[in-house]
């Protein structure tokens, strides 16, 4: 156990060294891969929670919606101004206040530890890029769970380890790129997901009316360069680049 913490801490201390000025997640978020990402994420939580436009949608609980370790851009920065109140949670100071002053709440917190919310208190939360940086991911969906009202939502999205391009790259005896411990940043991601290994996760930890989309199905030509397909991701999300899940807790629960 003294082992695992040391490690979660060292694990912590690496991701602040890399992502606590904000300037790492600004470098990549308008990139065309992160960019469809992030769309993906909003789709789904406007879907769930309601277009401001029109309303909260049929069923939709009332209550804040809080972004964790969003870093310096805020996945809710790309949204229409939600009729909701609007958190946004990171580790660092630093990169929160690099967001655009005045349109959400922002918190600092550690979510390798207990949230500091209170029970069913709040609609809906969104996760980007997070929990592969973590070494006891359940033990965050346990929190999110706990947090979020009866009907409430969870969006959130991950690297997919069986990419199509990886699936090919491991029949020739080369490693998936989620687990090069070389790489810039992805030496920072801890627990890199599969499509059906998210799906367990999220019904492990209570949450119903899972469904994944991904972004793009691609495959390197070399030199920096990609064919991908947005119809393939549409058609087959568990073969792309980002797996983007939304999930729900279960009405009626009251524990």
């Amino acid at each position: 156990m003294i082992g695992d913490v040391s490690a979660a801490a060292a694990a912590r201390e690496a991701n602040s060294r890399c992502y606590d000025d904000g300037r790492a997640t600004l470098a990549y978020v308008d990139d065309p891969y992160h960019a469809a990402r992030r769309r993906l994420i909003g789709a789904a939580l406007l879907a769930a929670v309601g277009d401001p436009a029109t309303g909260d949608g049929p069923g939709a609980p009332a209550g804040a919606l809080l972004e964790l370790g969003p870093g310096a851009r805020s996945v809710f920065d790309g949204l229409p101004r939600l009729r909701r109140p609007t958190v946004v949670a990171d580790l660092s100071w630093s990169a929160l206040a690099q967001a655009p002053a005045g349109r959400h709440h922002p918190v600092q917190l550690d979510v390798t530890r207990p949230l500091p919310l209170a029970d069913r208190s709040v609609a809906g939360v969104v996760a980007a890029e997070l929990i592969e940086h973590l070494y006891h991911p359940g033990a965050l969906l346990a929190e999110i769970a706990r947090v979020l009202r009866p009907g409430g939502v969870l969006v959130l999205s991950t690297p997919n380890l069986a990419t199509l391009q990886d699936r090919f790259r491991f029949l020739f005896g080369r490693s998936p790129r989620q687990v090069d411990p070389m790489h810039r940043y992805l030496h920072l991601h801890i627990r890199p997901f599969t499509a059906q290994m998210l799906r367990r996760m999220l019904r492990a930890a209570g949450f119903v009316e899972v469904s994944i989309r991904s972004n793009y199905v691609g495959v390197h030509l070399g030199r920096d360069r990609w064919l991908q397909s947005r119809l393939l991701a549409r058609l087959f999300p568990g073969l792309g680049g980002s797996l983007v899940a939304s999930a729900r807790r279960p009405w009626g629960d009251g524990g």
